[in-house]
């Protein structure tokens, strides 16, 4: 079974050296996040994600969750290892110091959520919908609930959850049924079924808080009468403890292809004891604080396991012998070559490392810019990252983990046999991350998301958020003579991406279905130039650097580009030509012809 080393040195390229993370310190609320607190935290990240939790994958893989009486048990070590994570202050990494926070940066929280995902991402699965409760609670909360609530789910010693798939409802959230109905102290009495609820029951901490999302008896139809409730599983008593049990219960938990050590539970909510977050009918909002935020941590999850089925790969690639070399013989002194001669094993370790390493550092940009929205001085450009943030969350998402899924399948096929065994663990990597393409709003709906919804947002301005900067970088470095061969290839996709985009806001206008029958290729496009414009940046940085310190480092990233953009990149010209045929041969067959 291959080991998981944390990709620290490439972390810190991307905050440190392709992105500005010294600034983070002189905006506020961010003043201790200076370098030399900032790597140590990313070095024992690394060592608890190696040492404690890559270690528990493949046994909570094989062992997964146990529904009895009611009650879900986590497997062997889950509880010790959670304990030992909350110990560490790493629940409350980026949460608010006021409760109890480090008040670490997004971008640094994502990197450290990375490495979680690799090593084992059932057991990020906790911490990560808790921190998704403390999100929406932070953003939407009245100061009491909060008071109650955040210190502890930032401790860690509650978790927390969001109710919103039902057995009829999924991604159309306005056929919602839950019902909520005032009581004469201000509560509400919730009544409901959700399925589909990750973390919903376990028994790593003392309290579980769901947030609900339920209709009122006198709500308007549809999305605008939706509202979020906090359920939790216990009572706080007037000591802010567990209390009464309430009337909340797990009626069983699914049977998965993966993430088989997160409990994904049906929760029955019967007559449960509610309190409503935020506005009445708002409910979306709220959600959507939280849902968007997820969003971003899914694509994580792609990355991650890209990463450790990456490492895998390579690991058995050298020492895996097979062949010999078609150019000649490469290691007289074995029986054979190991693979890794061979030109079609080069070709999936590339487009592996290609992959990931452009995601990370697009998920790092996406994370910067995330954090000046949330805390530059300057409003407009408060505003101006928000923007930015909101159109790249659905490309995010879809993104990282198609690729992420495509990059675990060509991991295993690395192994070739041994891959569909689970001796090697590779074959985890694939059923863990199937998932990340379908929950938190599959990654069709990101695309119709983008299109429908982010494109067309204030006439085109968020467009303009990503569009301005790179148009303007290609303008300066087209005829760059070192940096050409890498820009003329990002200017070619760009161009492809401006005319892919012209047409889908014409046809949309009069002809929607027209306009969403290109939604996927459109998102993978948009995705790719964007790659693209990070491989670009990433060598303007390295070209200087392959005859310094760490050059092999720096000649790595220089080679890695190269082969994006002669290997990869030309995807983009098949996806435009799909896209500009248009929808008609999609939509022309009768229903009944299926």
């Amino acid at each position: 079974m291959a080991n998981y080393k944390a990709p620290i040195r490439d972390m810190q390229f991307v905050m440190y050296e392709l992105m500005n993370a010294d600034m983070f310190s002189e905006m506020p609320g961010y003043e201790e996040a200076t370098r030399d607190v900032i790597d140590p935290v990313l070095e024992e990240a690394g060592k608890i994600t190696e040492e404690v939790l890559f270690p528990l994958n493949r046994s909570g893989d094989e062992e997964g969750c146990v529904f009895k009486g009611g009650k879900v048990t986590t497997p062997t070590g889950f509880k010790d290892a959670y304990q030992m994570f909350c110990d560490g202050g790493w629940t409350g990494l980026a949460c608010d110091p006021a409760y109890g926070g480090m008040g670490m940066p997004k971008v640094v929280d994502n990197m450290i959520a990375e490495m979680i995902c690799s090593a084992n991402l059932s057991f990020g699965m906790y911490p990560g919908l808790s921190h998704g409760a403390y999100h929406s609670l932070h953003t939407f909360a009245d100061d009491k609930m909060k008071e109650t609530y955040l210190p502890k789910l930032v401790e860690g010693r509650w978790s927390g959850t969001m109710c919103l798939t039902e057995p009829h409802c999924g991604t159309d959230l306005g056929l919602c049924r839950t019902k909520a109905e005032g009581q004469e102290d201000g509560s509400y009495a919730v009544t409901g079924t959700k399925i589909f609820i990750s973390a919903g029951e376990h028994d790593l901490t003392e309290n579980i808080i769901h947030l609900v999302l339920a209709r009122t008896p006198d709500a308007p139809e549809g999305i605008k009468g939706i509202s979020l409730f906090i359920v939790p599983k216990f009572i706080p008593d007037e000591n802010g403890e567990p209390g009464e049990k309430n009337g909340v219960s797990c009626g069983a938990i699914e049977h998965k292809m993966g993430i088989k050590a997160s409990s994904t539970c049906v929760m029955n909510f019967d007559g449960a004891k509610g309190w409503l977050v935020g506005e009445l009918n708002k409910g979306m909002r709220g959600m959507f604080a939280m849902m968007n935020a997820a969003r971003l941590a899914v694509g994580m999850q792609g990355l991650g396991l890209a990463e450790a089925s990456y490492q895998g790969a390579v690991e058995y690639a050298k020492e895996r012998l097979q062949g010999r070399s078609l150019s000649g013989v490469k290691h007289p002194d074995k029986s054979a070559d190991p693979i890794i001669v061979h030109p079609d094993v080069r070709r999936m370790l590339m487009t592996q490392r290609a992959y990931i390493e452009g995601c990370r550092a697009f998920g790092g940009w996406v994370s910067e810019e995330l954090d000046i929205s949330r805390r530059h001085p300057d409003g407009k450009r408060r505003q101006e990252a928000d923007e930015f943030v909101q159109l790249m969350t659905p490309i995010v998402k879809a993104l990282f983990t198609d690729l992420g899924f495509e990059s675990t399948n060509i991991g295993m096929q690395v192994f070739g046999g041994h891959g569909f065994i689970r001796e090697h663990g590779m074959e985890q990597y694939v059923r863990d991350c199937r998932i990340a393409q379908i929950y938190e709003g599959t990654n069709g709906i990101q695309a119709l998301d983008l299109i429908g919804r982010k494109m067309p947002s204030k006439a085109g301005r968020y467009l303009r958020r990503f569009f301005h900067p790179v148009q303007a970088y290609i303008e300066k470095y087209m005829m760059d003579e070192e940096m050409g061969e890498f820009v003329q290839p990002l200017a070619k996709a760009f161009g492809r991406l401006q005319q892919a985009t012209g047409q889908l806001a014409r046809v949309g206008l009069g002809k929607p279905e027209e306009a969403a029958a290109g939604a996927t290729e459109f998102l993978r496009l948009f995705g790719f130039v964007a790659l693209a414009y990070m491989w670009c940046r990433m060598v303007e940085i390295a070209k200087d650097k392959t005859d310094g310190e760490d050059a092999d480092f720096y000649r790595a990233k220089m080679i890695t580009a190269r082969f994006f953009m002669q290997k990869l990149l030309p995807q983009t010209s098949s996806l435009f030509a799909s896209i500009m045929a248009g929808g008609a041969s999609m939509m022309a067959l009768d229903e009944e012809m299926f």
